[in-house]
């Protein structure tokens, strides 16, 4: 998950009941694997003393910065989110490599084109 990151930030008052995202987060971040996969990542730790809502921050590669709500949203689904963010960033970077166009753009007559699809085969074609 940290691959894709440059810095994380978590903003959380120790004594709020709705730290729990932001815990489950940190003790992901520091995980050993999690570490190794991108060394360089900042991780940020403010403990506040007032009564903001825990919040998760965090900056992509690219520098894209995303605001996470601790309160509203669990550790497990804003892991999912940056995976999936990861997974276009590295699409893109490959589109790029290779020389072609980001986005890719579908036109509209391929779009509507029948797909003929795939018959499956039967397991006794399968022996033959």
């Amino acid at each position: 998950m940290l691959k894709f990151l440059s810095k994380v930030k978590i903003e959380f008052n120790a004594l709020d009941p709705r730290t729990a995202a932001c815990m489950e987060f940190l003790a992901q971040c520091n995980a050993r694997t999690a570490k190794e996969s991108n060394p360089s990542c900042q991780l940020l730790v403010k403990r506040r003393t007032d009564n903001h809502p825990p919040q998760i921050s965090v900056t992509f590669v690219n520098g894209v910065e995303e605001v996470f709500d601790a309160t509203a949203t669990p550790a497990q689904t804003i892991r999912k989110m940056i995976l999936d963010k990861g997974t276009q960033l590295e699409t893109e970077q490959m589109f790029k490599e290779a020389g072609e166009k980001w986005p890719v753009v579908i036109p509209e007559d391929e779009l509507r084109m029948s797909f003929p699809g795939t018959k499956p085969r039967k397991a006794e074609e399968k022996k033959q």
